[in-house]
């Protein structure tokens, strides 16, 4: 049975202080669902929320990584240096990394083989712009981003990854794909991964949804066969929403 997986991206919100009070939050609240739970905070606060959780269930992990195990890359942060502070998976591939700063499929598949080389979990994010979607060609952008970073793997390696569909259109606007259209894609993309590498190996992934999920909407998102839970922004940085979506399964 696949594994139910909330994670909160906290993105670049959150200095040591609010980082340790949103933890001490999160901790005092009840969980009722069988759900993973992630939360991502800044660089600088990780050893400091790997500490703070080392003797809870909730998994500490990285918003990012370089591909080089070290050098001459000012301002990067190496998968061996995220494993020296008890990080262990990390979120590549999200919309504001390719936006911003220019990730590209090439890039993305050193990052890939380089957080597996050690051992590390990915939870690899992609997803179509508006323009896309309004052109109907939203399955091809969405097939061509997997395949391009990740099919070169062996069916072994996807044991470490977890898929994240997030459309852009939907991420931090208020604008949430419908559950149905949520659904929908999630059936296709776990159709493509079925064409490549057999069904039992597509229905053992995790595929995750990101895009303006809240407590108010989640439970019909998480309904669908597909969904296998969430990548959540906004609503990750308050604990009491953050953990209504936690226990929306």
């Amino acid at each position: 049975m696949r594994k139910h997986i909330v994670a909160g991206n906290w993105k670049m919100n959150n200095d040591l202080a609010q980082t340790e009070l949103l933890i001490t939050n999160l901790k005092r609240q009840n969980k009722t669902s069988n759900a993973e739970v992630m939360i991502a905070p800044a660089f600088t606060n990780l050893w400091q929320a790997f500490q703070t959780l080392k003797d809870n269930s909730i998994e500490v992990i990285a918003q990012n990584m370089h591909f080089a195990d070290n050098g001459a890359y000012t301002g990067e942060v190496s998968a061996s240096m995220l494993k020296s502070v008890g990080v262990h998976t990390v979120i590549l591939g999200h919309s504001e990394r390719r936006a911003y700063f220019n990730e590209t499929d090439e890039i993305l598949v050193q990052k890939v083989n380089a957080a597996l080389s050690h051992n590390m979990r990915i939870i690899f994010c992609f997803g179509e712009e508006l323009s896309d979607r309004k052109a109907g060609n939203q399955e091809t952008v969405v097939e061509n981003q997997i395949k391009n970073a990740l099919f070169h793997l062996d069916a072994n390696a996807f044991k470490n990854i977890i898929l994240a569909y997030e459309p852009v259109w939907a991420i931090g606007t208020g604008e949430t794909a419908s559950p149905e259209q949520a659904q929908d894609m999630h059936a296709f993309i776990r159709k493509t991964v079925t064409n490549t590498y057999g069904p039992e190996l597509a229905n053992s992934i995790s595929i995750l949804y990101g895009g303006s999920v809240k407590p108010g909407n989640a439970k019909e998102i998480f309904s669908k066969p597909d969904v296998d839970g969430g990548l959540i922004g906004g609503a990750s940085l308050k604990a009491e929403d953050f953990y209504a979506i936690v226990n929306a399964f």
